[in-house]
């Protein structure tokens, strides 16, 4: 009796054990985990780090009187969007869902906007910066007034190349995500075909 019992239960542990395997095959196979695989909880740690950059540069560009991005609040906003979106990251990661995975995708999408908006705006304050930082050394002859307005330069310098950093990453997330919901909406059509009919042969 014994000797039968421990022969079913090994039975049954082997098949406790084949059935976590196939459950694990099928659940790396769903596209919502094809997304988690590429790792979206670390670009989103990625992206906190440089929404946390822009808020604090941003109390920085606020203190100057010059026209910076914080004329239209950008360090505030594109901050808040970089923050947002870490977040949602990290958390979907965590709990994947197409409902998460959406919301993500659109948050994304939302930020690019933002982004391409802050990038043309910088453009304008970087140059605009430039021209009075060569005034102020060359025409004005202020040392003082020249090295601060390239103090400030350098912050925006330095904020346009985080937001493209960042616009490579939001994009290669929209395309994962992108890639998953649409895998999601696969169907497979499975035909039936009735055998033919059995025709009755008649001996003579």
């Amino acid at each position: 009796m014994e000797g039968a019992e421990s022969i079913a239960r090994e039975r049954t542990t082997e098949k406790d054990g084949d059935q976590e395997a196939e459950h694990k095959v099928v659940m790396s196979s769903k596209p919502l985990h094809r997304f988690v695989q590429k790792e979206p909880r670390s670009l989103g740690i990625v992206i906190l780090m440089f929404g946390c950059a822009e808020l604090l540069m941003g109390f920085q560009l606020h203190l100057e009187s010059v026209q910076t991005s914080n004329h239209i609040y950008i360090p505030v906003w594109q901050g808040a969007l970089f923050l947002v979106c870490g977040i949602l990251s990290i958390y979907t990661e965590l709990h994947p869902s197409k409902k998460m995975v959406t919301v993500c995708l659109a948050m994304y999408v939302v930020s690019l906007v933002g982004i391409i908006v802050s990038i043309v705006y910088r453009i304008i304050c970087f140059s605009r910066l430039s021209y009075r930082t060569h005034m102020a050394r060359y025409y004005y002859n202020n040392k003082w007034a020249s090295r601060k307005l390239a103090l400030v330069s350098g912050i925006e310098g330095l904020l346009l190349v985080s937001s493209l950093c960042v616009s490579a990453l939001l994009i290669f997330l929209c395309a994962i995500a992108r890639f998953a919901l649409k895998s999601t909406h696969t169907q497979v059509m499975i035909q039936c075909i009735p055998p033919p009919p059995q025709s009755n042969v008649t001996s003579n």
